[in-house]
């Protein structure tokens, strides 16, 4: 039987080779390279962490006002066809990790 962590990090370099990975990288170092761009992108996902953060503490929801400049920031932002194209690569790698995640979560569940 192989070792759990070998498979484990087999399973990393996979997901180093998938297609939505290399989309996701090639994305990021396009909008890294324009330094206004970038800050714009960091700004957003910033503020966009913060309203993740109050919808856990506070049972799925966020205070309106902060849903709100979320929602105005991420229409400036992706109006850059750069930016645009970042959040597509990122959402589409995020789905993967978060089948996998699905899977695992499926092989640990204990029953009752």
């Amino acid at each position: 039987m192989n070792n759990v962590y070998d498979l484990a990090h087999d399973l990393a370099r996979s997901l180093k080779e998938t297609d939505q990975y290399k989309n996701y990288v090639a994305a990021k170092a396009k909008v890294d390279a324009e330094p206004s761009l970038a800050k714009m992108v960091n700004d957003f996902q910033d503020k966009n962490m913060e309203v993740q953060t109050q919808m856990m503490l506070n049972g799925g929801k966020a205070p309106e006002e902060m849903m709100q400049q979320v929602q105005q920031l991420y229409a400036v932002v992706a109006q850059d066809p750069l930016a645009a194209q970042y959040f597509a690569a990122e959402m589409a790698y995020t789905q993967v990790v978060s089948e996998i995640y699905g899977i695992l979560g499926e092989a640990v569940r204990f029953e009752k």
